[in-house]
Protein backbone atom coordinates (compact mmCIF):
# COMPACT_ATOMS: atom_id res chain seq x y z
CA UNK A 1 0.00 0.00 0.00
CA UNK A 2 2.56 2.57 -1.06
CA UNK A 3 2.02 5.81 -2.91
CA UNK A 4 3.39 5.69 -6.47
CA UNK A 5 3.51 8.07 -9.44
CA UNK A 6 0.96 10.89 -9.55
CA UNK A 7 -1.51 11.09 -6.64
CA UNK A 8 -4.98 9.68 -7.18
CA UNK A 9 -6.44 12.61 -5.23
CA UNK A 10 -4.77 15.97 -4.68
CA UNK A 11 -6.53 18.46 -2.39
CA UNK A 12 -5.17 22.00 -2.30
CA UNK A 13 -6.20 24.79 0.09
CA UNK A 14 -9.70 23.41 0.69
CA UNK A 15 -11.88 25.89 2.59
CA UNK A 16 -15.50 25.52 3.65
CA UNK A 17 -17.52 28.39 5.08
CA UNK A 18 -21.07 27.82 6.30
CA UNK A 19 -23.63 30.58 6.75
CA UNK A 20 -25.24 30.24 10.19
CA UNK A 21 -27.53 32.37 12.40
CA UNK A 22 -24.45 33.15 14.52
CA UNK A 23 -22.42 34.34 11.54
CA UNK A 24 -19.98 32.68 9.14
CA UNK A 25 -18.58 29.37 10.37
CA UNK A 26 -15.08 28.60 9.10
CA UNK A 27 -15.40 24.82 9.21
CA UNK A 28 -12.43 23.87 7.03
CA UNK A 29 -9.44 26.19 6.72
CA UNK A 30 -6.74 25.63 4.09
CA UNK A 31 -6.67 21.83 4.07
CA UNK A 32 -4.15 20.28 1.66
CA UNK A 33 -3.21 16.61 1.26
CA UNK A 34 -2.82 13.82 -1.30
CA UNK A 35 -3.97 10.22 -1.52
CA UNK A 36 -1.96 7.80 -3.63
CA UNK A 37 -3.22 4.73 -5.45
CA UNK A 38 -3.47 1.88 -3.00
CA UNK A 39 -2.73 4.21 -0.08
CA UNK A 40 -4.74 4.64 3.10
CA UNK A 41 -4.82 8.11 4.65
CA UNK A 42 -6.43 8.20 8.09
CA UNK A 43 -8.04 11.46 9.24
CA UNK A 44 -8.38 11.76 13.01
CA UNK A 45 -9.54 14.41 15.46
CA UNK A 46 -12.35 15.22 17.86
CA UNK A 47 -15.95 15.65 16.75
CA UNK A 48 -16.38 19.11 15.25
CA UNK A 49 -12.86 19.31 13.82
CA UNK A 50 -14.11 19.39 10.21
CA UNK A 51 -13.29 15.82 9.15
CA UNK A 52 -16.68 14.84 7.70
CA UNK A 53 -17.46 18.27 6.24
CA UNK A 54 -14.17 18.25 4.35
CA UNK A 55 -15.02 15.04 2.46
CA UNK A 56 -18.68 15.98 1.92
CA UNK A 57 -17.39 19.15 0.26
CA UNK A 58 -15.30 17.06 -2.17
CA UNK A 59 -18.40 15.25 -3.41
CA UNK A 60 -20.64 18.31 -3.67
CA UNK A 61 -22.87 17.06 -0.86
CA UNK A 62 -23.08 20.31 1.10
CA UNK A 63 -26.12 22.55 0.42
CA UNK A 64 -25.04 25.34 -1.92
CA UNK A 65 -27.33 27.89 -0.23
CA UNK A 66 -25.37 27.72 3.03
CA UNK A 67 -21.93 26.40 2.04
CA UNK A 68 -19.13 28.18 0.19
CA UNK A 69 -16.38 25.80 -0.92
CA UNK A 70 -13.08 27.00 -2.41
CA UNK A 71 -9.76 25.42 -3.32
CA UNK A 72 -9.23 22.43 -5.59
CA UNK A 73 -9.61 18.66 -5.33
CA UNK A 74 -8.23 16.83 -8.35
CA UNK A 75 -9.25 13.21 -8.81
CA UNK A 76 -7.16 11.71 -11.62
CA UNK A 77 -6.44 15.27 -12.73
CA UNK A 78 -10.10 16.38 -12.84
CA UNK A 79 -11.24 18.96 -10.29
CA UNK A 80 -14.19 17.69 -8.25
CA UNK A 81 -15.04 21.18 -7.04
CA UNK A 82 -15.64 22.59 -10.51
CA UNK A 83 -17.48 19.62 -12.01
CA UNK A 84 -21.04 20.03 -13.26
CA UNK A 85 -23.71 18.22 -11.21
CA UNK A 86 -24.16 15.73 -14.07
CA UNK A 87 -20.45 14.90 -14.22
CA UNK A 88 -20.25 14.63 -10.44
CA UNK A 89 -23.07 12.06 -10.46
CA UNK A 90 -21.07 10.01 -12.96
CA UNK A 91 -17.98 10.15 -10.73
CA UNK A 92 -19.80 9.12 -7.55
CA UNK A 93 -19.70 5.34 -7.59
CA UNK A 94 -16.89 4.20 -9.92
CA UNK A 95 -14.77 7.28 -9.16
CA UNK A 96 -15.50 7.84 -5.48
CA UNK A 97 -17.48 5.62 -3.12
CA UNK A 98 -18.45 6.87 0.32
CA UNK A 99 -19.48 5.09 3.49
CA UNK A 100 -21.54 7.60 5.45
CA UNK A 101 -21.38 7.95 9.21
CA UNK A 102 -25.07 7.25 9.93
CA UNK A 103 -26.48 4.34 7.90
CA UNK A 104 -30.08 4.93 8.97
CA UNK A 105 -30.15 8.41 7.40
CA UNK A 106 -28.17 7.41 4.29
CA UNK A 107 -30.48 4.54 3.31
CA UNK A 108 -33.93 5.19 1.82
CA UNK A 109 -36.44 3.82 4.35
CA UNK A 110 -39.14 3.05 1.73
CA UNK A 111 -36.94 1.06 -0.68
CA UNK A 112 -35.65 -2.46 -0.16
CA UNK A 113 -31.96 -3.07 0.35
CA UNK A 114 -31.82 -4.91 -2.97
CA UNK A 115 -33.36 -2.06 -4.92
CA UNK A 116 -30.93 0.46 -3.47
CA UNK A 117 -27.93 -1.72 -4.33
CA UNK A 118 -29.18 -2.66 -7.81
CA UNK A 119 -29.96 0.97 -8.66
CA UNK A 120 -26.38 2.04 -7.98
CA UNK A 121 -24.89 -0.87 -9.93
CA UNK A 122 -27.07 -0.31 -13.01
CA UNK A 123 -26.59 3.46 -12.95
CA UNK A 124 -22.91 3.05 -13.81
CA UNK A 125 -22.90 0.16 -16.27
CA UNK A 126 -24.85 -1.81 -18.86
CA UNK A 127 -25.98 -4.56 -16.53
CA UNK A 128 -29.20 -6.54 -16.55
CA UNK A 129 -31.42 -6.42 -13.50
CA UNK A 130 -30.79 -10.10 -12.78
CA UNK A 131 -27.01 -9.71 -13.03
CA UNK A 132 -27.10 -6.60 -10.84
CA UNK A 133 -29.17 -8.45 -8.22
CA UNK A 134 -26.67 -11.30 -8.25
CA UNK A 135 -23.84 -8.82 -7.81
CA UNK A 136 -25.75 -7.17 -4.94
CA UNK A 137 -26.18 -10.49 -3.14
CA UNK A 138 -22.47 -11.18 -3.57
CA UNK A 139 -21.58 -7.81 -2.06
CA UNK A 140 -23.78 -8.44 0.97
CA UNK A 141 -22.08 -11.80 1.45
CA UNK A 142 -18.65 -10.16 1.22
CA UNK A 143 -19.47 -7.68 3.99
CA UNK A 144 -20.69 -10.50 6.23
CA UNK A 145 -24.46 -10.05 6.10
CA UNK A 146 -26.18 -13.37 6.93
CA UNK A 147 -28.58 -14.80 4.33
CA UNK A 148 -27.83 -12.14 1.68
CA UNK A 149 -30.54 -13.29 -0.77
CA UNK A 150 -33.23 -12.75 1.84
CA UNK A 151 -31.65 -9.47 2.96
CA UNK A 152 -32.14 -8.04 -0.56
CA UNK A 153 -35.91 -7.99 0.00
CA UNK A 154 -35.78 -6.42 3.44
CA UNK A 155 -36.14 -2.75 4.35
CA UNK A 156 -33.57 -0.76 6.38
CA UNK A 157 -35.72 -0.72 9.52
CA UNK A 158 -35.77 -4.52 9.53
CA UNK A 159 -32.01 -4.67 10.00
CA UNK A 160 -29.88 -3.97 13.05
CA UNK A 161 -27.56 -0.98 13.15
CA UNK A 162 -24.53 -3.13 12.37
CA UNK A 163 -26.32 -4.79 9.46
CA UNK A 164 -27.30 -1.41 8.01
CA UNK A 165 -23.69 -0.30 8.31
CA UNK A 166 -22.61 -3.32 6.28
CA UNK A 167 -25.20 -2.50 3.62
CA UNK A 168 -23.84 1.05 3.31
CA UNK A 169 -20.33 -0.37 2.93
CA UNK A 170 -21.57 -2.75 0.22
CA UNK A 171 -23.16 0.16 -1.68
CA UNK A 172 -19.90 2.12 -1.51
CA UNK A 173 -17.92 -0.84 -2.87
CA UNK A 174 -20.48 -1.81 -5.53
CA UNK A 175 -18.70 -0.11 -8.46
CA UNK A 176 -15.10 -0.79 -7.42
CA UNK A 177 -14.33 2.91 -6.79
CA UNK A 178 -10.92 4.43 -7.44
CA UNK A 179 -11.22 6.27 -4.11
CA UNK A 180 -13.11 5.03 -1.06
CA UNK A 181 -14.07 7.51 1.67
CA UNK A 182 -15.02 5.76 4.90
CA UNK A 183 -16.52 8.00 7.59
CA UNK A 184 -16.54 5.99 10.83
CA UNK A 185 -17.23 2.94 8.67
CA UNK A 186 -16.69 0.28 11.33
CA UNK A 187 -17.90 2.10 14.45
CA UNK A 188 -21.17 0.14 14.73
CA UNK A 189 -19.57 -3.26 14.05
CA UNK A 190 -18.22 -5.86 16.43
CA UNK A 191 -14.51 -6.58 16.21
CA UNK A 192 -14.92 -9.77 14.16
CA UNK A 193 -16.95 -8.08 11.42
CA UNK A 194 -14.69 -5.03 11.66
CA UNK A 195 -11.69 -7.22 10.83
CA UNK A 196 -13.64 -8.73 7.92
CA UNK A 197 -14.41 -5.27 6.50
CA UNK A 198 -10.80 -4.14 6.89
CA UNK A 199 -9.64 -7.26 5.03
CA UNK A 200 -12.21 -6.60 2.29
CA UNK A 201 -10.96 -3.03 1.80
CA UNK A 202 -7.35 -4.24 1.81
CA UNK A 203 -8.24 -6.73 -0.92
CA UNK A 204 -9.85 -3.97 -2.97
CA UNK A 205 -6.68 -1.91 -2.62
CA UNK A 206 -4.50 -4.83 -3.66
CA UNK A 207 -6.61 -5.75 -6.71
CA UNK A 208 -7.61 -2.32 -7.99
CA UNK A 209 -5.17 0.14 -6.41
CA UNK A 210 -8.01 1.83 -4.56
CA UNK A 211 -7.07 4.86 -2.48
CA UNK A 212 -8.76 5.17 0.91
CA UNK A 213 -9.58 8.11 3.17
CA UNK A 214 -10.47 6.59 6.55
CA UNK A 215 -12.09 8.97 9.03
CA UNK A 216 -12.11 7.54 12.53
CA UNK A 217 -11.71 8.08 16.27
CA UNK A 218 -10.22 4.59 16.67
CA UNK A 219 -6.45 5.00 16.81
CA UNK A 220 -6.10 1.22 17.07
CA UNK A 221 -7.61 0.87 13.60
CA UNK A 222 -5.38 3.71 12.38
CA UNK A 223 -2.26 1.91 13.59
CA UNK A 224 -3.32 -1.25 11.78
CA UNK A 225 -4.41 0.05 8.36
CA UNK A 226 -3.06 3.54 7.67
CA UNK A 227 -0.04 4.51 5.60
CA UNK A 228 -0.30 8.18 6.56
CA UNK A 229 -2.20 10.09 9.25
CA UNK A 230 -3.70 13.58 9.10
CA UNK A 231 -4.69 15.12 12.44
CA UNK A 232 -7.40 17.80 12.25
CA UNK A 233 -8.39 20.37 14.83
CA UNK A 234 -10.48 23.51 14.40
CA UNK A 235 -10.85 22.89 10.66
CA UNK A 236 -7.09 22.76 10.11
CA UNK A 237 -4.49 20.06 9.68
CA UNK A 238 -2.27 20.40 12.75
CA UNK A 239 -0.04 17.40 12.02
CA UNK A 240 0.52 14.85 9.27
CA UNK A 241 3.05 12.20 8.36
CA UNK A 242 3.52 8.46 8.14
CA UNK A 243 1.57 6.41 10.66
CA UNK A 244 4.79 5.56 12.50
CA UNK A 245 5.92 9.18 12.71
CA UNK A 246 2.60 10.55 13.96
CA UNK A 247 1.77 7.77 16.43
CA UNK A 248 5.29 7.13 17.74
CA UNK A 249 6.82 10.61 17.50
CA UNK A 250 3.91 13.08 17.78
CA UNK A 251 5.04 16.70 17.48
CA UNK A 252 1.87 18.74 18.09
CA UNK A 253 0.56 19.10 21.66
CA UNK A 254 -2.93 18.13 20.45
CA UNK A 255 -1.70 14.89 18.89
CA UNK A 256 0.18 14.08 22.08
CA UNK A 257 -3.00 14.75 24.03
CA UNK A 258 -5.04 12.37 21.86
CA UNK A 259 -2.49 9.60 22.23
CA UNK A 260 -2.13 10.27 25.95
CA UNK A 261 -5.85 9.75 26.43
CA UNK A 262 -5.65 6.15 25.20
CA UNK A 263 -6.05 3.57 28.01
CA UNK A 264 -2.95 1.48 28.71
CA UNK A 265 -4.20 -2.03 29.38
CA UNK A 266 -0.72 -3.21 30.29
CA UNK A 267 -0.32 -0.65 33.05
CA UNK A 268 -0.99 -1.53 36.67
CA UNK A 269 -2.13 2.02 37.31
CA UNK A 270 -5.92 2.05 37.65
CA UNK A 271 -6.17 5.84 38.00
CA UNK A 272 -8.23 8.19 35.85
CA UNK A 273 -7.64 8.43 32.13
CA UNK A 274 -5.73 11.44 30.87
CA UNK A 275 -7.86 14.02 29.07
CA UNK A 276 -7.39 17.04 26.84
CA UNK A 277 -8.84 19.88 28.97
CA UNK A 278 -11.46 22.23 27.54
CA UNK A 279 -13.59 21.93 24.40
CA UNK A 280 -12.88 22.55 20.71
CA UNK A 281 -13.44 26.12 19.51
CA UNK A 282 -16.71 27.09 17.79
CA UNK A 283 -16.10 27.54 14.04
CA UNK A 284 -17.88 30.90 14.30
CA UNK A 285 -15.35 32.12 16.88
CA UNK A 286 -11.92 30.69 16.15
CA UNK A 287 -8.98 32.09 18.13
CA UNK A 288 -6.73 34.57 16.26
CA UNK A 289 -3.60 32.48 16.72
CA UNK A 290 -3.07 28.75 17.03
CA UNK A 291 -6.47 27.05 17.12
CA UNK A 292 -5.28 24.84 20.00
CA UNK A 293 -3.88 27.72 22.09
CA UNK A 294 -6.85 27.98 24.54
CA UNK A 295 -6.45 24.28 25.48
CA UNK A 296 -2.69 23.86 25.02
CA UNK A 297 -0.86 22.54 28.11
CA UNK A 298 2.52 23.69 26.76
CA UNK A 299 2.18 27.34 25.63
CA UNK A 300 5.94 27.73 25.38
CA UNK A 301 5.84 30.29 22.54
CA UNK A 302 3.90 33.55 22.98
CA UNK A 303 3.42 33.86 19.21
CA UNK A 304 0.80 31.10 19.40
CA UNK A 305 -1.64 33.52 21.06
CA UNK A 306 -1.81 35.83 18.04
CA UNK A 307 -0.29 33.99 15.06
CA UNK A 308 -1.23 30.75 13.35
CA UNK A 309 1.83 28.46 13.20
CA UNK A 310 2.47 27.17 9.66
CA UNK A 311 2.42 23.47 8.88
CA UNK A 312 6.18 22.93 8.78
CA UNK A 313 8.43 19.89 8.41
CA UNK A 314 9.63 18.54 11.75
CA UNK A 315 11.37 15.46 10.39
CA UNK A 316 11.46 12.88 7.59
CA UNK A 317 10.66 9.21 7.88
CA UNK A 318 12.79 6.42 6.48
CA UNK A 319 10.69 6.49 3.31
CA UNK A 320 11.43 10.18 2.81
CA UNK A 321 7.86 11.36 3.43
CA UNK A 322 7.77 14.58 5.47
CA UNK A 323 6.48 14.68 9.02
CA UNK A 324 4.81 18.09 9.48
CA UNK A 325 3.23 19.88 12.42
CA UNK A 326 1.68 23.33 12.91
CA UNK A 327 3.34 24.22 16.20
CA UNK A 328 6.10 26.29 17.74
CA UNK A 329 5.82 24.51 21.09
CA UNK A 330 8.39 22.01 22.22
CA UNK A 331 7.24 19.08 24.35
CA UNK A 332 7.01 20.05 27.99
Amino acid sequence: MQQVSAPLLEVEDLRVRLRTPRGPAEVVNGLSYTVGRGETVAVVGESGSGKSVSVLALLGLLPARVATVTGSARLDGEDLLTMSPERLREVRGPGVGMVFQDPMTSLNPVLTIGRQLVEGIRAHGEVSKAAARERAAGLLAEVGLPDPQRALDRYPHELSGGMRQRVVIAIALANNPSLLIADEATTALDVTVQAQILDLVAGLQSEHGTGVIWITHDLGVVAGIADRVLVMYGGRCVEDGTVDDVLERPAHPYTRGLLGALPDLASADDGELATVPGVPPAPTDLPPGCVFWPRCPVRSDPRCATEQPPLAVVGASGGGLPHRAATWCEEG
